[in-house]
C-alpha cells in the first residue's frame, strides 16, 4: 500500500539531505516535489496545495538542532502534517447501547459484506462482545447467502428474513432479535448500488432513523481514489455517518482516499481492511500510517498483531521442548500457523523500518509458506519429532509426497537444524555462544 507516494515523497524529501541549512529556495523545491507526490496518489488538489503550504509555513525560518539535519526536520513536519490531515488520534467505537447498533453503509463493490463479518470477529475476539449480524439487502439473494457464509465462518449468528422486502422492517425484527438471544452488538449490512441514487439514500436513511445507531460507519473501496472522497460527501450529507471504513488497503492503491477523506468530510477514519481473511482488520492509526507512508514502517502493530496470536500456554509447553532437545516439526508448523494469522506477508514485511524500498517490485505470496507446510505434512509422525531419523531414502519418500525436491527437503532440513540450534543457546542465556556463532557465519 502507498509504495508509488512513499517513493515520490522520498525522492521530494531527498532534496534536503546533506544540506546545512534550510532555504528559502531549497523548501520551495522540496515542497513543490512534495505537492506533486501528493497529486499523483490522487489527493484533492486544494487539500494538497493548503498541505503543502503549511510544511512551508512551519520549515521556514526554523533552526536546524542539534544532531538535526534539514532533511529530518523536514521529515518531521510532513511526518506530522501527514498525521494531522488524516485525523491525529485514533477514533474509538461507539459501544454503549444495549444492544449496541452498528449501521454499515456504502457502494455495491467496496467489501461492507465482507467487512460487516470482520467488524464482527474484530468486536468477538478483542472486545469479547456478543454480535449479531442482519441481512438488509433485500436486492441481492447473493448478498444474503454471503453474509450467512460469513457468520458461518467466524461462529456469528446472521439474522435474515428472505420473505420480508422492506429492509426498515428487517433491521427492527433484527435488534429485537439480538435482545431475545443476548447479543450485545448489532451490525447491520444494508444494500448498496453501483451509483449514489435518491432511492439507495432515502431507504438508508429510513433504517438510520428507524433504529437509531449508535455508530453508522461508512465503508469506502480505498482503491477508487478521489471518487471514494466524493461518494462519502454524498453520503454524508444524508446520514451524517460517525466514521469511514477503508477497505482493500492492500491492493494497489494510490492512498489519496486515506489522506484527504477526513479533510473532505471531517469524520474519522475508524477501520482498515488489509486483506482478504477474517482477521485482516487494523484499527486506523494516523500517527502510524503516516511513518508508513515515510517508509519508517509500523512497528508497534506488527508487535500488536504478534502479541495477539501469541498463546502463553503453548510458549511454555516449547520451551520446555526445546530445552529437553525435543522440538520437532508439529511445534515448527504451529509457529507457522500463527504467523500466518497475523496478515499478509508483504503487509507485515512493510512494517518493518526501511522494508518498503527492499519490497518493491517483489510479489511476495501470500502462501509463502506452503512448500514448507507441503513437505512437513509429507512426513510421518515419528518423524515429525525425531528429525534425525530422515536418511536418504525417507527424503526421497517425502519429496515426492510434496511435490518438491531433495534439495528443498534437505535445505528445510538445514534451516530447522540451524533455528533449533539458536533457540536452545536462547533457551540456555548463551548469548556469548550465539555471537561467536553469528561472528564464524560472517
Amino acid at each position: 500500500m502507498f509504495d508509488n507516494l512513499s517513493e515520490k515523497l522520498d525522492k521530494a524529501l531527498h532534496v534536503l539531505k546533506g544540506r546545512g541549512q534550510i532555504t528559502e529556495i531549497n523548501v520551495a523545491e522540496t515542497v513543490k516535489e512534495v505537492r506533486r507526490a501528493l497529486l499523483d496518489a490522487d489527493v484533492n488538489f486544494k487539500i494538497a496545495k493548503e498541505f503543502t503550504n503549511t510544511v512551508k509555513e512551519k520549515a521556514m525560518g526554523q533552526n536546524v538542532l542539534t544532531n538535526l539535519q534539514p532533511g529530518q526536520l523536514m521529515v518531521k513536519i510532513v511526518k506530522d502534517e501527514l498525521t494531522e490531515l488524516m485525523g491525529g488520534d485514533a477514533a474509538e467505537i461507539d459501544l454503549t447501547g444495549s444492544p449496541s447498533v452498528i449501521l454499515m453503509s456504502g457502494l455495491q463493490g467496496s467489501g461492507k459484506t465482507t467487512f460487516s463479518g470482520k467488524l464482527a470477529n474484530y468486536l468477538k475476539n478483542k472486545k469479547t462482545k456478543k454480535p449479531l449480524l442482519v441481512a438488509c439487502d433485500v436486492y441481492r439473494p447473493a448478498a444474503i447467502d454471503q453474509l450467512h457464509v460469513v457468520g458461518e465462518q467466524i461462529g456469528v449468528e446472521v439474522y435474515s428474513d428472505r420473505e420480508n422486502q422492506d429492509p426498515v422492517s428487517i433491521a427492527k425484527n433484527g435488534v429485537a432479535h439480538a435482545k431475545s438471544i443476548g447479543a450485545n452488538v448489532v451490525i447491520i449490512d444494508t444494500a448498496g448500488r453501483l451509483a449514489v441514487d435518491e432511492q439507495m439514500m432515502g431507504e438508508i436513511s429510513n433504517i438510520h432513523k428507524a433504529i437509531s445507531p449508535q455508530e453508522t460507519l461508512f465503508v469506502v473501496d480505498s482503491m477508487t481514489g478521489q471518487d471514494a472522497v466524493n461518494t462519502a460527501k454524498a453520503f454524508n450529507d444524508v446520514l451524517n455517518f460517525d466514521g469511514v471504513i477503508l477497505t482493500k488497503l492492500d491492493g494497489d492503491t494510490r492512498g489519496g482516499a486515506a489522506i484527504s477523506i477526513k479533510s473532505v468530510v471531517d469524520k474519522p477514519i475508524k477501520f482498515i481492511g488489509t486483506g482478504e481473511k477474517m482477521e485482516a482488520i487494523d484499527v486506523f492509526y494516523p500517527s502510524r500510517m503516516a511513518d508508513r507512508i515515510l517508509g519508517m514502517g509500523d512497528v508497534v502493530s506488527l508487535v500488536e498483531r504478534a502479541q495477539e496470536q501469541f498463546d502463553e500456554e503453548q510458549a511454555r509447553k516449547i520451551q520446555k521442548k526445546i530445552a529437553k532437545n525435543r522440538f520437532g516439526f508439529d511445534d515448527f508448523l504451529s509457529q507457522i500457523q500463527q504467523i500466518k494469522k497475523m496478515g499478509n506477508m508483504k503487509d507485515l514485511m512493510g512494517m518493518i523500518p526501511g522494508m518498503g524500498k527492499a519490497l518493491k517490485g517483489l510479489d511476495i505470496d501470500d502462501d509463502a509458506f506452503k512448500h514448507i507446510e507441503a513437505i512437513i505434512h509429507s512426513m510421518t509422525p515419528d518423524e515429525r519429532s525425531n528429525p534425525s531419523k530422515l536418511n536418504s531414502s525417507r527424503k526421497k519418500r517425502i519429496a515426492m509426497g510434496s511435490g518438491r525436491t531433495i534439495q528443498d527437503v534437505n535445505q528445510l532440513l538445514k534451516q530447522f537444524e540451524q533455528m533449533s540450534k539458536m533457540m536452545k543457546m536462547m533457551q540456555g542465556g548463551g548469548g556469548k555462544k550465539m555471537m561467536q556463532m553469528m561472528q564464524n557465519m560472517r
